[in-house]
């Protein structure tokens, strides 16, 4: 009869701890950084959004602007590069790749705004249905991208205040200690914080 009843103490012990660390953040961590990967695949889902709309993009101002091949050239080698460089949430953690990716996705903004330039110095191509659809959708796909990086940065401070405040940081310690502080995104350009200038 008491081993019955030790057995019954212990069950309900363990029931009543298993309810109370359910309820005192020990998933937020993983719930966290599930998060941070999530808003990670966004990122990449918009810049390959826009990556996929490049090609049309050049192809119709090429028709148009046969002198502007040097910018052109500019445009589809920045997407190369940029598309060659992967960052999945595996590598989220090494601060050198994501910076690489960074500044290739900055190159590649880069290329674009000149080839917008560019565009607005043919009348013709500024009025074509097709440059004007696209040049709508790789708008849409910019406010995309900075919306995604948005949520991205937030994923990560939540994760990253969680690992280091009480009581996730104790978990982290005890539990979770494979899990390294994620690294946020950042402007890639010394100037980012000015407007370019853009001449006619």
């Amino acid at each position: 009869m008491q081993v019955i009843q030790a057995r019954s103490v212990r069950v309900w012990l363990l029931l009543a701890l298993a309810s109370v660390l359910a309820g005192c953040g020990i998933n937020n961590i993983p719930q966290n950084d599930e998060q941070v990967k999530a808003a990670w695949g966004q990122v990449q889902n918009q810049y390959q959004r826009r990556a996929d709309l490049i090609p049309n993009l050049v192809e119709t101002v090429k028709g148009y602007a046969r002198q502007e091949q040097e910018t052109l050239t500019a445009v589809i080698e920045a997407r190369a590069k940029a598309t060659s460089i992967q960052v999945d949430a595996s590598t989220l953690d090494d601060p050198q790749k994501l910076q690489q990716f960074q500044q290739a996705q900055g190159q590649l903004s880069g290329a674009l705004s000149r080839l917008m330039v560019v565009s607005e110095r043919y009348p013709d191509l500024k009025s074509n249905q097709n440059f004007l659809a696209l040049q709508s959708q790789l708008e849409g796909t910019e406010n995309r991208i900075a919306v995604a990086r948005r949520d991205f940065i937030a994923a990560v401070q939540k994760y990253n205040t969680e690992i280091r405040t009480f009581p996730g940081s104790i978990w982290h310690k005890v539990m979770y200690s494979d899990l390294n502080v994620r690294e946020s995104f950042e402007a890639t350009s010394e100037n980012a914080d000015k407007a370019p200038e853009v001449k006619f």
